[in-house]
């Protein structure tokens, strides 16, 4: 996964906006798992999606949505702070 979050991935926090403003991944997006669906926009012609949560739970939701909706280039990072470490490789 480390590569391909390097390669300039659409990075996307489905936490909370209060949960993201305690911490987050700089280079990320916050798009809170109930607004996925209908932000689906946001998304279109990026190459590579990774959405990302607490826990990987939410995440693993919204790589579903996303691909219930037509996107095949998702991949769930799992924790914010896993995809954080990744990228400070």
């Amino acid at each position: 996964m480390d590569n391909l979050i390097k390669k300039d991935a659409f990075l996307v926090d489905v936490r909370t906006e209060a949960e993201f403003a305690e911490g987050h991944v700089n280079e990320s997006t916050n798009i809170p798992l109930d607004q996925v669906a209908p932000q689906l926009e946001k998304f279109t012609g990026k190459e590579q999606i990774v959405v990302f949560c607490r826990s990987g739970n939410r995440s693993g939701q919204a790589k579903m949505i996303l691909e219930q909706n037509g996107f095949k280039n998702v991949i769930n990072g799992g924790t914010w702070q896993k995809v954080k470490e990744a990228i400070s490789k």
